[in-house]
């Protein structure tokens, strides 16, 4: 049986040390929901949780506070419950978490590019 070699993509992949990075990298913001939710407190400030739950179409309740629940255990959201009747509880962007925006801008970038590529629209 012939052994098996270990894929190298270039010279930057081979420490451990960039691979962990991408794969953390990836871990935070993987899925269907967490981009939509960063890009989505980026363009609109602090937001209430119906607000974002109206803005983001498809997503529900229980995805969308697991959802920002990691994004805060992660740094990059805050929540703040203000001391008013009932209770208002609102969500923004940590400094941490708006250090993303230059990554989603260039995913977004990468998107249109690649749309016109594939479909031409």
């Amino acid at each position: 049986m012939k052994k098996k070699e270990a894929v190298i993509l270039d010279s930057t992949c081979t420490k451990d040390d960039e691979l962990l990075a991408a794969k953390d990298a990836i871990a935070v913001l993987s899925g269907k929901w967490k981009i939509q939710l960063i890009s989505t407190l980026h363009c609109g400030g602090a937001l209430q949780f119906m607000e974002i739950l109206r803005i983001i179409d498809g997503i529900g309740t229980k995805m969308l506070a697991k959802e920002l629940h990691d994004l805060e255990t992660n740094l990059l959201v805050k929540r703040s419950v203000m001391e008013t009747r009932p209770v208002t509880v609102k969500y923004e962007l940590t400094p941490h978490g708006q250090t993303l925006e230059r990554i989603i801008n260039e995913m977004r970038t990468w998107g249109r590019a690649h749309r016109k590529e594939v479909i031409g629209k």
